[in-house]
């Protein structure tokens, strides 16, 4: 395992300073793309409307269960055969993981939000917003753009950095494979609709279950990293905050970074929104921080957020050297 923390640590510096190159997936297939195929693969598949709700919500089980072990498989080939080559294997390994991380472009997809607002006013920041969110853009005012941006931020951190990064460190290659097929999963059949319900349940549950290590962590991370920001007093903010409002969240998960984050901040997240045309309606996260957002809020959630990537970063090198002293 002690080896495990320091590749990670290597693909950390790497993802933060090259990120995912646009002229490499043009030319070749991200994993995440692969695993879609095999996702939608198993759907067509196995997921007949004709079938009964039971049956359905079986082979998704069966389903997911089967994807989760072919992605064990892969990670574990993987690393024998990178066993074989030395420090070239490493290099090999560190250049997945990196591929299999977002700081970079979750940085600079969150920051154009930031820039359309103050570019192109509303209809600018309305664009930008609207490829990380799902929400209906032309509902929302310049608050409502950058409480999107902001919880994106928060909740990608910790299901797109945070949660890969911890199961490399506990599994390896096996782990953070396994981990990004499950994602995909939850974010491609596991949703509440007619056609989902049943069948992606399976995928669902077992995404809760793999990010819940990574979303209490993720909000520890942005707490320290705000303190970095901020001086010591955000710490006490982020950590209090996150206890205090992440069960207002309708996910299990994502309510603890962006709860660290609103607290930080001190601002209001969460709260109604518009999904097609139907308004869901949800409390706020910390509904006594300051309603009137601005592209400033989003530039310091980016602050904020690169610097709980530096914590990780730090813990990963720390326990690294923790693990090789014993």
């Amino acid at each position: 395992m002690t080896h495990h923390f320091f590749l990670l640590a290597a693909a950390l510096v790497l993802d933060r300073v090259v990120g995912d190159p646009d002229w490499m997936w043009r030319r070749y297939p991200h994993p995440v793309v692969l695993f879609g195929k095999a996702i939608s693969f198993a759907d067509r598949r196995l997921n007949h409307e004709r079938e009964r709700f039971g049956q359905r919500k079986l082979k998704g089980v069966i389903a997911i269960t089967a994807l989760v072990a072919l992605s064990l498989a892969i990670g574990w080939v993987l690393h024998a055969a990178f066993r074989h080559f030395g420090v070239i294997g490493h290099v090999f390994e560190i250049l997945i993981v990196a591929v299999l991380l977002a700081q970079k472009s979750l940085a600079e997809h969150v920051l154009r939000v930031a820039t359309g607002l103050r570019e192109g006013g509303l209809e600018g920041g309305r664009q930008a917003v609207s490829m990380i969110v799902g929400r209906d853009p032309k509902a929302l005012d310049q608050s409502g753009i950058c409480r999107g941006a902001i919880e994106s931020l928060a909740e990608n951190f910790s299901d797109g950095i945070v949660a890969p990064a911890f199961w490399y460190a506990v599994l390896g290659l096996p782990g953070i494979l396994a981990y990004k097929m499950i994602n995909t999963a939850d974010s491609m059949i596991g949703h509440k609709n007619a056609r989902y319900l049943a069948f992606g349940w399976g995928a669902a549950r077992l995404d809760d279950l793999v990010n819940w290590p990574a979303s209490r962590l993720s909000a520890l991370l942005v707490a320290l990293g705000a303190g970095l920001r901020f001086g010591p007093s955000a710490i006490r903010r982020g950590i209090g905050g996150a206890l205090r409002d992440a069960g207002m969240h309708r996910s299990p998960n994502a309510g603890w970074p962006e709860a660290a984050m609103a607290w930080t901040l001190n601002v209001q997240i969460a709260g109604p929104r518009s999904y097609g045309g139907v308004v869901v309606a949800e409390p706020m996260i910390n509904g006594a921080g300051r309603a009137a957002l601005t592209a400033v809020d989003i530039e310091d959630g980016v602050t904020v957020f690169l610097a709980a990537c530096t914590m990780l970063l730090a813990l990963s090198l720390g326990l690294g050297v923790l693990f090789w002293l014993l």
